[in-house]
């Protein structure tokens, strides 16, 4: 999409299992180490995976290893954890969404791509939330 450091949120990668051609090919074309997911994406997309597509372990846990093939995966550690507590409060965001604000800010991201949280958010001045679809329409 873009050469600024960009960061995956869980529900725009499960869009790989909707119907929806346009959306499947926006997501194929960010399959690339140039985009920044992190370990809370990875677990959320297992998750959703195995209890809201009723998939089987091992189709869930492919689709984890293909996620951790072509993405740079970030690390969520203490210092991650503590950002989101502040995040939540000043922004409003629920405490999962702050998580992934707090790791795509702690990897110097610019941009944050999810569908979940506002378009065209400026967080903390150096993060803009995008929402990819929207961006195309």
């Amino acid at each position: 999409m873009n050469d600024k450091r960009t960061f995956v949120d869980s529900n725009i990668i499960l869009y790989l299992f909707t119907d929806d051609t346009r959306k499947k090919e926006i997501i194929m074309s960010m399959f690339s180490a140039r985009y920044i997911i992190s370990t809370q994406v990875v677990g959320e997309n297992v998750n959703v995976c195995l209890k809201k597509l009723r998939l089987s372990k091992a189709d869930a846990f492919a689709h984890a290893k293909n996620l951790l093939a072509v993405f740079t995966v970030a690390n969520i550690f203490s210092s991650t954890i503590n950002s989101a507590f502040e995040l939540s409060l000043k922004y409003g965001f629920s405490y999962w969404d702050a998580l992934v604000v707090a790791t795509a800010l702690e990897n110097k991201c610019s941009v944050l791509l999810s569908e979940d949280m506002q378009h065209g958010l400026i967080v903390e001045g150096v993060l803009t939330i995008t929402n990819p679809f929207r961006a195309n329409e």
